[in-house]
């Protein structure tokens, strides 16, 4: 019993210091946050848990010889987690966005293997530094703190043209840049993506309100 005890802590270690790294993902608004971080981790450090102890369960006698790679599945986890990163990164013309959110999603598996290992201490000190480069560094990346959401207008009769409204959110200091556009009738809807101020609703909706011709706004969620 005790033994199944310290493999069940070896994976609710590893699962809440996966969940650490991913509420930091989450308070940024990235598309990966607390939830898939601490699965990837619960995961892994289950993985890692089952590659290093499964043998013991299998019902061996005294005198039976088993040969057992513990590397085999951790190496797999490795692998197959670089599918999972690859969703979260997105292309967007010449920019790419969501590596530091792949990068995250690759270190919680390794911290997940490292506490389903039983190395405590170390998954630990991995967690501290992994939360301290995002959290610190951010600084000297992302100096204003803005968020780049994606910004849906739909234009009726009589409304600026697509230049026009770009003039209007470079003066407020959004950033835009045109993502695509879609005609449908006497209406257009033109997709932007904008870097908006954490709690900068106001603003844009300031910019946008007086302008003519404009049905309907739509701000989706953080798209880096």
């Amino acid at each position: 019993m005790h033994f199944d005890v310290e493999l069940v802590l070896r994976i609710v270690v590893g699962t809440a210091l996966g969940a650490i790294i991913g509420y930091e993902r989450d308070i940024h608004g990235r598309p990966a946050g607390l939830r898939t971080h601490t699965i990837v981790a619960l995961a892994s450090a289950t993985f890692m848990v089952v590659s290093t102890h499964m043998v013991f369960y299998q019902g061996y006698h005294d005198g039976d010889h088993a040969e057992v790679d513990g590397s085999r599945v951790a190496a797999s986890v490795v692998s197959g987690i670089g599918f999972l990163a690859g969703g979260a990164i997105l292309r967007t013309g010449v920019s790419v966005q969501g590596l530091t959110t792949a990068a995250g999603l690759w270190l919680v598996a390794a911290i997940g293997l490292c506490a389903g290992g039983g190395m405590y201490f170390e998954s630990v000190t991995v967690t501290a530094i992994g939360v301290a480069a995002l959290t610190f560094l951010r600084r000297f990346e992302d100096k204003d703190n803005r968020v780049r959401r994606r910004l849906v207008v739909t234009l009726v009769e009589g409304a600026p043209t697509i230049e026009q409204l770009v003039s209007v959110l470079d003066e407020a200091d959004l950033m835009p840049t045109v993502e695509g556009w879609d005609r449908e009738a006497a209406r257009r809807q033109v997709t932007f993506a904008v870097r908006l101020p954490r709690d900068g609703e106001a603003t844009l909706v300031h910019a946008l309100e007086n302008q003519p011709g404009i049905a309907r706004m739509q701000l989706d969620s953080a798209v880096n």
